[in-house]
């Protein structure tokens, strides 16, 4: 992790078609992630969030680039005062990331062998030392570790508890 990028590598025991489906598919993404994307993947395509019943949509989330079972970009969601209530975000906290620059993600798959992927997770565009850098480098282990889990045995690792979980305000 540097100032303003998070890269996260993993190897996971499934060919790259399983693991660019578990990016991609909303049935997957629920899963292990919670939510689901609403798009058709075409660059420049807009993408809704869907998480806990709310639909996230704004003109700057967009797919940034997309090439089946190698590589997926896109920007990050908006902080709007909907995200927030269904997460549990306060209103402070969703303020003060709502300021921060939109960050973009991008997912590299490679095939390791017959049967391994690589799977290389970059979140970049933080402010450094903002608040946003801070919760994502807490949160995407706990969630490339699920996705790793989902796709080697079946079922996601469990959802911790939310005072636990990383990156939630701290009650």
């Amino acid at each position: 992790m540097s100032d303003s990028a998070i890269t996260y590598t993993l190897y996971i025991q499934a060919d790259p078609s399983r693991v660019w489906q578990a990016l991609t598919d909303p049935a997957l993404t629920r899963r292990y992630w919670g939510l689901s994307f609403e798009t058709d993947w075409a660059v420049g395509s807009p993408m809704h969030w869907v998480e806990r019943g709310t639909r996230t949509s704004d003109p700057g989330q967009l797919v940034l680039g997309c090439v089946p079972d190698r590589l997926l970009s896109y920007t990050w969601h908006t902080f709007s005062p909907q995200w927030a209530a269904a997460a549990g975000i306060d209103e402070e906290l969703r303020s003060e990331l709502a300021k921060e620059p939109r960050t973009k993600v991008t997912y590299e798959i490679e095939p390791v062998g017959d049967t391994l992927a690589r799977l290389t997770i970059r979140h970049e565009g933080f402010e450094p030392d903002g608040t946003l850098i801070g919760m994502c480098g807490q949160a995407w282990p706990m969630l490339a570790s699920s996705l790793k889990t989902l796709l080697e045995t079946g079922a996601p690792l469990p959802e911790p508890e939310p005072e636990r979980m990383p990156g939630a305000p701290r009650t």
